[in-house]
C-alpha cells in the first residue's frame, strides 16, 4: 500500500490560475516561472523576496526553457517563440504543428539541450495530440495519436524518457540517445495507473531517478522508483494538482501548480485553494533544468 503523507507545505502564490502548468526555476536569478495556460499569462515569482509579476501573453503558453540569462524559449498554441526577458519581446523560433485546433501542453528539457514538447486538442479531442523533439529549431515528431500528453521527464543519465497519455494513464518509458534526447527504441509500459482514480499529469525526475508526478483529481504528488513501483503520495491542498518543479538554490524544494479549470461556483467554493501554487514543504534531491541550445 502506498504511504500517504499529509500536506505540510506552504502556498507560494495565492493568485488562482484557471490552468496552472509548466513550472520551472531559474537558479541564476532565484526565480520560479509558470503559466496560466487558459488565462494567457506567464507568472514570475522571486522566491527570496516574494516579488511577483504576471506577464500577459498573446497566445496560450505552456512550457518555458531558459536559453541564456537574457532569453527564454516558450512553447505555445502558436508555435515556439524566443522571449526577451527584459522587454518581453517575442520572436518566432519554430512551428510545432499546422493545426489551429491544437495547443501546446506538457514539456521538459533533456540535458542534451533539446526540448520534448507535446500538443493536444483544445477540447482534449481523442488522439489529437503528439509529442515532439526540438533541437536547434528542428522539430521532429516522436509519438502521435495521444489525447492528453503529460508526464514528460528524463532519467538523470539522459538515457530514459517518460511520458503519459492522461486519458489512458499508462506511464510509458523509452530508451534514448543521451547525446541527442532522441529515442533509440520503442516505448514500453513503466506503470499502469489506469485502474486508479485521478489522472497522471506533469512529472519531474530527481537526481536519484525518482519520478515525482502530479495526480490531477487527487490533490497529490506521487513518487515512483525507477522500476515503476509507487513509493509514496504527498498530499496537495487542492484537487487538481497539475505539475511539479524543483526550486530553491539547491533544487531541494518542490513546487506544484494547480487549476480551477472546469469547476463551477459550488466546486470552487468547496475547493478554495484551486489554482494556487504550492511549496510541498519537503526536502528533495532535485536537478536544475538544462538550457535550450540555439
Amino acid at each position: 500500500m502506498t504511504e500517504i503523507i499529509p500536506f505540510a507545505g506552504t502556498t507560494l502564490c495565492t493568485s488562482p490560475s484557471e490552468l496552472g502548468e509548466g513550472p520551472s526555476f531559474d537558479p541564476a536569478t532565484g526565480t520560479a516561472w509558470w503559466f496560466n495556460i487558459k488565462g494567457r499569462e506567464l507568472h514570475e515569482l522571486h522566491l527570496e523576496s516574494g516579488r511577483k509579476q504576471v506577464h500577459t501573453l498573446p497566445f496560450l503558453g505552456s512550457v518555458l526553457a531558459a536559453i541564456d540569462p537574457a532569453r527564454q524559449l516558450i512553447a505555445s498554441d502558436q508555435g515556439l517563440f524566443i522571449r526577451d526577458i527584459a522587454t518581453g519581446k517575442l520572436s518566432p523560433h519554430a512551428t510545432l504543428e499546422d493545426n489551429a485546433n491544437n495547443r501546446s501542453n506538457d514539456g521538459r528539457m533533456h540535458f542534451s539541450g533539446s526540448l520534448w514538447v507535446s500538443t493536444m486538442g483544445r477540447k482534449a479531442e481523442k488522439q489529437a495530440g503528439a509529442i515532439y523533439h526540438v533541437a536547434k529549431g528542428t522539430v521532429t515528431k516522436l509519438f502521435d495519436k495521444i489525447s492528453i500528453p503529460n508526464g514528460i521527464c528524463f532519467s538523470p543519465d539522459g538515457m530514459t524518457g517518460y511520458f503519459v497519455d492522461s486519458a489512458v494513464n499508462h506511464i510509458m518509458q523509452v530508451p534514448l540517445d543521451p547525446e541527442t534526447g532522441l529515442p533509440t527504441g520503442e516505448p514500453t509500459l513503466f506503470s499502469d495507473q489506469s485502474g486508479e482514480p485521478g489522472d497522471v499529469d506533469g512529472s519531474v525526475c530527481d537526481a536519484d531517478g525518482l519520478i515525482w508526478n502530479a495526480r490531477w483529481g487527487q490533490g497529490a504528488v506521487d513518487v515512483y522508483k525507477p522500476d515503476g513501483t509507487r513509493l509514496r503520495r504527498y498530499k496537495v491542498p487542492t484537487t487538481q494538482s497539475s505539475c511539479p518543479a524543483f526550486i530553491g538554490a539547491k533544487a531541494d524544494r518542490l513546487m506544484v501548480t494547480s487549476a480551477w479549470q472546469d469547476m463551477d461556483a459550488d466546486a470552487r467554493a468547496a475547493d478554495p485553494l484551486a489554482g494556487q501554487t504550492f511549496d510541498l514543504g519537503i526536502r528533495v534531491k532535485g536537478r536544475f533544468e538544462p538550457a535550450y541550445r540555439l
